[in-house]
């Protein structure tokens, strides 16, 4: 009887949304992994084992795309043409504002307070005012929540439009959004190419991409792009049609939620059926609009349809086809957008179960409020990279659960991440530093006794614990824990231990924990790397470690020497400095030999930081010194003060009145006479010692 392996399983649980709780991720097709829309994705290829294959859409073109495209490309030929600040261009911005104050301001505010055509200057002083109070200011917000937004733009033209005539194109950049909506309002039907479309989505792609190579963020296996599968959605909805799930109505197209929901192998909003009756919610992606549009954006032709879901369906139905293993987003998104979702792919494949798994991430926050941009509270990528790392910020987002609120804060990015890295910093360069001690010869004993038995078993206990966390639904902060837990146990060790350290168990423990951290995507580099990794640059990721150690043990060396020298105060101090000079040039220099020193090689910002904090500590001190000085003197003038608080003195020069001339009681000249007999003898008795 032959013995058989026991079969690949990684045991892994997730949350699925579809079940609202913790299940066996099994896939359909061995360790292949069909995978739409992305997170966790290092976690189930680089840990797991799995073979994902992973899409992306990118929905390049919408109402917004579309709306925002043909305003550039209006308001930058308008500023083409713009030669001086003439009486017409000012007209031409007055009126703009106008417009932008009687269709968007106005949209949020009261009846009473909204402006009125033709009375527009005495309306803005109207609203002016009324904003000033923060409850109405509020409730506008309520029902409007960019009438922040269109407020500060009136604010800004109207002022511009003040300005003097040599700044014509100074007045045109500063009116650009209630310009480019006047533009549009009367010039949208005569923008009809579709590249000025496209362009728009191209820089924003790649910017996005940008962004996402810069966070160490992998990019997909298959990338789809909406213009790119128009066709195939024009026959997605002719099937629907004919399957009997959809109906046209005013010359759009709906999907029929009821048919598809009394059929016996459809159920409708399987991930929040609660909402099914939500209608305020239905009505932002229900229902499809007519659009006539090719393959290349061009308004003629087949007719096609657009809802911002149906793209979603057909593309992901076009690389995975009748079923898909994981589908993930936003949980703002669960209903209608992904309900809408997999019911159109059900309706179109005739298919019970479209996606096996859904995941959604929660809401990111910003000092705990939900980001967003009508609270003003959101960050860009960009401005986040000015001050914080790639690798601090991922670690922000590891210490969270995927699927819980997700808090970004300035306390969290300063206090915890700052020093969760700084603690696995500190660790790598301190086993690096043993390492490099360390000659690799046998000093004859085995270094292998209880201490080393009890390191061997935390380890092997910390990869158990680290797999359990990540088959739990990907519990990061676990994991980090985890690893955070060894890397202290393991310092414990190394400072109990002395020579009898064993440098090898050391290092084991040091390169598995590397090899999570790069997992995560916190560093870069191979399993013989120690630490988080070779950083990668523009020389092609050249070694700093590997090119300068060398040299630094030489000089650490020389160091050593030189400081041998001072310390023995000899003679021959600086012959024997000019002979190691010679030294470090003709022999070490040459063949980079040995240093005795440990040598730790730390990055150039933490050396800046550590001179820094030095530096302020030596200011510091000398600030506390100072201070005790000012203080001591301050004492002083108060002694000398104390003696000008009175203003009659007998013969004997004793106090006999208070500064403000009253007489001294009784009782005070006596103790006066006292201190004056007891330094009148201290003083004989001082004379008497000088002779």
């Amino acid at each position: 009887m032959s013995i058989k392996q026991p079969p690949w399983k990684p045991d892994v649980r997730m949350y699925n949304s579809l079940t609202k709780s913790k299940t066996e991720f099994i896939p359909k097709i061995g360790r292949i992994v069909k995978w739409y829309n992305y997170i966790l994705r290092r976690i189930m290829s680089d840990y797991f084992g799995y073979d994902v294959h992973f899409a992306m859409n990118i929905t390049d073109i919408d109402d917004k795309i579309i709306l925002r495209a043909r305003q550039k490309y209006l308001f930058e030929r308008f500023r083409d043409q713009v030669a001086f600040l003439s009486t017409d261009l000012i007209d031409r911005v007055f009126a703009a504002w106008k417009a932008h104050l009687l269709n968007r301001v106005s949209k949020a505010l009261p009846d009473e307070v909204k402006a009125r055509e033709g009375e527009e200057n005495v309306s803005w002083l109207r609203i002016e005012q009324f904003v000033q109070d923060k409850d109405r200011r509020a409730e506008c917000l309520k029902r409007d929540e960019k009438f922040d937004m269109y407020l500060t733009a009136a604010v800004d033209k109207l002022s511009s439009c003040q300005g003097d005539r040599e700044y014509a194109l100074q007045l045109v950049d500063e009116s650009r959004d209630i310009l480019s909506a006047s533009l549009d309002e009367e010039l949208k039907h005569t923008v009809t190419d579709p590249s000025i479309f496209r362009s728009l989505a191209s820089y924003w792609e790649n910017q996005f991409f940008a962004d996402m190579d810069r966070l160490r963020v992998r990019r997909p296996d298959i990338l789809t792009r909406v213009t790119e599968y128009v066709p195939e959605i024009v026959d997605f909805v002719k099937r629907i049609i004919d399957n009997g799930y959809g109906y046209t109505h005013g010359g759009s197209v709906y999907f029929d939620t009821l048919a598809f929901d009394s059929s016996e192998k459809h159920v409708y909003a399987k991930l929040e059926p609660w909402s099914k009756g939500n209608r305020e919610l239905l009505a932002e992606g229900e229902g499809w609009r007519r659009k006539r549009v090719n393959r290349r954006g061009r308004l003629r032709g087949a007719r096609a349809v657009r809802d911002g879901t149906i793209e979603c369906s057909v593309m992901a139905s076009a690389i995975f086809g009748d079923n898909m293993d994981i589908h993930s987003g936003g949980i703002d998104l669960a209903f209608p957008h992904h309900d809408n979702e997999m019911a159109q792919s059900e309706a179109y494949h005739e298919c019970e179960s479209w996606v096996n798994f859904f995941i959604h991430t929660g809401h990111l926050h910003i000092e705990g409020l939900k980001m967003s941009k009508s609270l003003k509270n959101f960050i860009t990528i960009d401005e986040i990279l000015q001050r914080f790392t790639p690798r601090q910020l991922r670690l922000a987002f590891l210490s969270q659960l995927w699927n819980a609120k997700v808090d970004f804060s300035e306390s969290l990015m300063t206090g915890e991440v700052r020093t969760i890295e700084s603690n696995f910093n500190n660790f790598f360069t301190t086993v690096k530093a043993i390492l490099l001690a360390n000659d690799g010869q046998s000093d004859g004993y085995h270094h292998y006794e209880d201490a080393e038995r009890e390191l061997m078993n935390e380890l092997y206990q910390s990869k158990l614990s680290f797999r359990a966390a990540l088959c739990d639904s990907f519990s990061t902060p676990d994991a980090l824990k985890v690893l955070r837990d060894l890397v202290s146990r393991t310092n414990i060790y190394i400072n109990s231990r002395g020579k009898a350290l064993n440098v090898a168990l050391v290092d084991q423990s040091a390169r598995w924990v590397g090899q999570m951290l790069r997992m995560f995507g916190l560093g870069e580099g191979g399993e013989s790397d120690l630490g988080w990794g070779t950083e990668q640059n523009i020389n092609g990721g050249v070694n700093r470690e590997e090119v300068l150690m060398p040299y630094l043990r030489v000089l650490s060396s020389f160091r050593d020497g030189v400081r041998r020298l001072a310390i023995a105060k000899t003679e021959d101090v600086p012959r024997e400095i000019l002979r190691l000079s010679d030294q470090l040039r003709d022999d070490d220099l040459v063949p980079l030999g040995h240093g005795k020193a440990l040598v730790k090689l730390v990055p150039p910002s933490e050396l800046i930081k550590a001179r820094d904090e030095k530096r302020q500590k030596s200011e510091a001190q000398a600030a506390r010194k100072a201070a005790a000085a000012e203080e001591q003197r301050q004492k002083r003038l108060a002694k000398l003060e104390k003696g000008r608080t009175y203003s009659q003195w007998n013969e004997q020069g004793l106090p006999t009145a208070d500064g403000a001339g009253e007489r001294l009681s009784k009782n005070q000249e006596k103790k006066l006479q006292k201190l004056w007999n007891d330094q009148k003898k201290l003083h004989e008795e001082y004379l008497a010692w000088q002779q």
